[in-house]
């Protein structure tokens, strides 16, 4: 009768996991309606996607003990849900669709408290798009553009509230469409409620495959084929890269000092250094997940060029070698109330070109505080 709180950091992957906001139906038969009540016994309040235990009283007075998947713990907490939420013998309950590997499990698309308050899966108890006041200080007592704070992206919701159907938008348009639409240029999640995977009774992520967003070379390809045959458990939960990571769901930190800026990753609470002053990297770095960072400004954006990597993944099944390079450009909008960062990778071992990429966080709605990871989906059924 309480609450867990977990830690599982996988060790010893040649590749690392992306951190990516995904959504996912995987195991479950999104066509199909269940609903149990029950008492709560535990919460296991954790990424890449928590889960409600609670016994059910069968027709034969037994108790069945089940669980039901929920969003991440760092998105949860960004939409104001807590774990004193689910107390230990509350009575609760939750209307979803079945998992298709584990009769005892299932997708949580509506919650029924005891009072007969509800609340949907994307239901928003605070408000994801952070302001604060509206006005933070845009720049430091030296003249330095002041990136010093708690950054994360918009929250994506899907257009269904319940999370059965429709696809994911901004939390900022979600009240623009009706609920499961699909705006003009996107596409169902692959597995939602009246899909063809949904009616074929069909996992669309049984056999993902290995992708790359680049180009790769032999070695690349050796690399990416090798990181398709770990477990998608050990992968969820291991480490990334500085250009995953910084995504995603987490909350993430910055920190500026006179000679360093040092960022904190929500994902695992992973840090990195960035030493300003330096032109060019000192001989003899040890590699490591973050590599080595040296800044300068230009103007009013931060250049930071990172060297010196372990070889992992970069993102999503993408690998890369010990040869990465990254520079990335930092620099505020809307008022200093906005961070973004344009990036440029380099790898020759393994990208027969280039990759760019760009994303845009906001001041944080929740304080920093890295949650921890734990994949407990059941494995996924067999084509």
């Amino acid at each position: 009768m309480r609450i867990r709180i977990a830690v599982l950091i996988v060790a010893g992957l040649t590749a690392a996991a992306t951190s990516s906001a995904h959504h996912g139906f995987g195991n479950f038969a999104m066509n199909e309606d269940v609903e149990f009540t029950g008492i709560i016994t535990l919460l296991d309040f954790v990424n890449p996607h928590s889960w409600l235990h609670f016994n059910v009283t069968n027709e034969n007075g037994e108790t069945v003990k089940r669980r039901c998947e929920l969003r991440s713990a760092t998105t949860l907490r960004r939409s104001g849900w807590t774990p004193e939420m689910f107390v230990p013998g509350m009575r609760v309950t939750i209307q979803g669709s079945p998992d298709r590997a584990d009769p005892l499990a299932c997708y949580t698309s509506t919650l029924v408290f005891a009072d007969g308050t509800t609340l949907d899966r994307y239901g928003q108890r605070i408000q994801a798009r952070a302001t604060a006041t509206g006005r933070r200080a845009a720049g430091l007592a030296n003249g330095e553009p002041n990136l010093s704070d708690e950054w994360a992206v918009e929250q994506r919701v899907m257009t269904d509230p319940k999370g059965r159907d429709g696809t994911l938008v901004p939390l900022s348009q979600v009240g623009e469409f009706k609920p499961g639409a699909v705006p003009d240029g996107q596409r169902e999640i692959p597995g939602a409620r009246g899909t063809p995977e949904a009616e074929q009774g069909r996992n669309p992520f049984a056999n993902p495959g290995a992708r790359s967003i680049v180009g790769l070379t032999a070695a690349g390809q050796a690399a990416l084929e090798a990181l398709a045959a770990v477990p998608r458990a050990e992968r969820s939960c291991s480490e990334g890269s500085i250009i995953s990571d910084w995504g995603g769901e987490s909350v993430n930190r910055i920190t500026q000092r006179i000679d360093t800026i040092l960022f904190q990753y929500g994902r695992h609470g992973r840090e990195r250094t960035v030493h300003m002053g330096m032109s060019a990297h000192p001989a003899n770095i040890e590699p490591s997940w973050a590599g080595h960072s040296i800044g300068r400004w230009e103007g009013d954006v931060l250049v930071v060029d990172t060297v010196e990597f372990m070889p992992g993944r970069l993102t999503g099944t993408t690998p890369h070698s010990a040869e990465l390079q990254v520079v990335e450009r930092f620099s505020l909008g809307d008022g200093a109330m906005t961070l973004t960062r344009e990036y440029t990778v380099e790898d020759p071992g393994y990208f027969t070109e280039s990759y760019t990429g760009r994303e845009t966080l906001m001041v944080a709605n929740v304080r920093y505080d890295p949650e921890p990871c734990v994949d407990l989906t059941p494995p996924l059924p067999a084509p």
